[in-house]
């Protein structure tokens, strides 16, 4: 009976070594060591096969196909590493020749104006997104109207989109509270959630009194903006009438919450040290966050409006209106407090939108950026090359592939040389450059690393959904906020009930984390590199997150 169990397995075992192993084996060649036909009995009936063919599979075949995507990844490895240096060394010359946004445009407070008053101010509409958002909803209305601006210069727009009618209640009491208090906020639903935020968005723009406001911010229900935020961001567009966008950097008040929270604050922070900032002061041109930005509404109009045609409509309206040639311009001094999910699966979900989207955009603007003749031919091939194709599309597949399937893949094919610059040297110094963005948190680094390789099997599988239109590419499901609960235990939970460890379970990080294992320790076994080092703390990371013990 035990023979009749292992037999055919050790004939599959040989079979796979003689596919996946070095043209060496443990010092003598597959003419020595590998029999002429592997054999085995399986209810009694004797199979045979030979192995001339299976090495000539793997010399002729194999070996060329990895060797080719090595290649290939060695390239992208160049062209991402080419990318970051230029983006910092763009954030360098800012910060040594102190390029402030005040010193390239004209900035100067609002002007009191004793004849006119506040007529000199202009007028400003504040929209404020929401959908069930009952722990947050309190902090954000109450933040944006303590915001410093003549009263009757300013309109609060609360975008309403609950389907809970308790929550609904809530919101025309909180309404009604700073209603009672001279503030002009307005509470705006629809029947519908068509169009998710961008919907709510465009139909907020509708009603009469949006007409008399020369520019509207917007803010996601978790954003908080100190008083003197529109003092600070609204002159760049009075007195630059070719700006059509100011964006301010975003905060994070939950980061000490956990790991996973932490990691997400050093990635966010570099998005807006490198990408943001080079691309403010390099081609004023980046993609707009979507909330703690200020709006032209003239520019807003003339690129056509809210559109929702992808997760991304603020990524959308930017490209539109910087193929018309308006200006953006990023304000690193201004912070707006926001909240970062703590929760693993909520975080990705939001991946996953942040991911398909901008490659569904892509897909569908792509012919559109070629043919437009109202910019330069540098700022198209920036926005076709280094805004879309590398930094929303290459980065996310080549670092999922590369650090999680070519590397532990490698260790079968010993023969194939992957250089130590590509491995080591160049992630190395990206991986500085992206941690000087979080000086407090460089000893996280390591688990950084893990943990971003883990998310971009994630994006990955988001990018092709987008680029190929297909399955989850239209799915918005509402990034889950605590608000106050993140500050004490004496608050009831929020959210549906855990159904314990099964719920947790994600099924791909196993799968994933299982075969990186399996690599590591044939690495361990036949292996003369230590690679197995990586590998083993890789497969652990995926691991975790597979059996949900990631984030709160």
């Amino acid at each position: 009976m035990t023979t009749f169990l292992l037999e055919p397995l050790i004939f599959l075992q040989d079979f796979l070594s003689l596919l996946m192993h070095d043209d060496k084996f443990h010092g003598e060649s597959y003419e020595d060591a590998a029999p002429d036909k592997l054999e085995a009995s399986i209810n009694h009936v004797r199979i045979s096969i030979g192995t001339s063919w299976t090495r000539q599979l793997r010399s002729l075949l194999l070996v060329p196909i990895f060797k080719s995507l090595v290649a290939l990844c060695l390239i992208i490895s160049l062209l991402v590493f080419v990318e970051g240096v230029y983006m910092n060394l763009v954030v360098l010359y800012v910060k040594l020749f102190k390029r402030k946004p005040e010193k390239i445009y004209k900035w100067e407070p609002m002007p009191e104006d004793i004849e006119l008053g506040h007529e000199s101010y202009p007028m400003v509409l504040v929209q404020i997104p929401m959908y069930n958002e009952k722990e947050v909803l309190q902090l954000s209305i109450s933040a944006a109207c303590r915001l410093i601006w003549p009263m009757d210069r300013l309109i609060i727009q609360v975008l309403d989109d609950s389907t809970d009618q308790t929550i609904k209640e809530l919101m025309n009491t909180e309404c009604a509270k700073w209603e009672s208090r001279g503030v002009n906020i307005k509470c705006e639903r629809r029947d519908n959630r068509n169009g998710y935020k961008a919907g709510a968005l465009k139909q907020g723009m509708k009603h009469n009194y949006v007409k008399l406001c020369n520019y509207v911010v917007i803010f996601d229900a978790d954003f908080q903006p100190e008083p003197d935020y529109l003092q600070r961001s609204v002159p760049f567009l009075v007195h630059n009438p070719e700006v059509a966008l100011v964006q301010a950097r975003w905060r994070f008040m939950n980061a000490n919450k956990c790991l996973m929270t932490r990691i997400q604050e050093m990635s966010l922070n570099y998005h807006f040290m490198a990408e943001q900032e080079s691309g403010s002061t390099r081609h004023a041109f980046f993609s707009f966050n979507g909330t703690a930005g200020v709006w032209r509404m003239a520019a807003m109009e003339e690129a056509g409006g809210w559109h929702d045609r992808t997760t991304v409509e603020d990524m959308d309206l930017a490209v539109r209106a910087g193929l018309l040639g308006w200006k953006f311009v990023f304000l690193s001094d201004l912070t707006v407090k926001s909240e970062l999910p703590s929760k693993f699966k909520a975080f990705r979900f939001q991946q996953h939108r942040w991911s398909c989207g901008p490659a569904n955009l892509f897909r569908k603007m792509i012919m559109e950026i070629i043919r437009n003749k109202r910019v330069t031919i540098w700022k198209k091939l920036y926005m076709m090359y280094s805004f879309f194709f590398l930094r929303k599309i290459i980065v996310h597949c080549f670092t999922f592939f590369f650090y999680c399937v070519i590397l532990p893949t490698s260790v079968f094919f010993p023969e194939v040389n992957i250089p130590a610059w590509s491995t080591f040297y160049i992630p190395s110094m990206i991986t500085l450059c992206i941690v000087i963005a979080t000086p407090r948190s460089f000893y996280l680094v390591i688990f950084w690393i893990l943990f971003e390789n883990v998310m971009s099997m994630h994006r990955t599988k988001g990018t092709f959904i987008g680029i190929l239109e297909r399955g989850r590419v239209n799915e918005w499901i509402v990034t889950e906020k605590l608000g106050d609960a993140l500050k004490t235990k004496l608050l009831p939970r929020t959210g549906k009930p855990s159904n314990g460890f099964f719920e947790r379970v994600n099924t791909k990080e196993i799968m994933v984390g299982t075969y990186i294992l399996c690599c590591a320790c044939y690495g361990l076994a036949f292996g003369n590199t230590f690679l197995y080092l990586y590998l083993f703390m890789q497969a652990v990371a995926f691991l975790v997150s597979g059996v949900g013990f990631v984030g709160t």
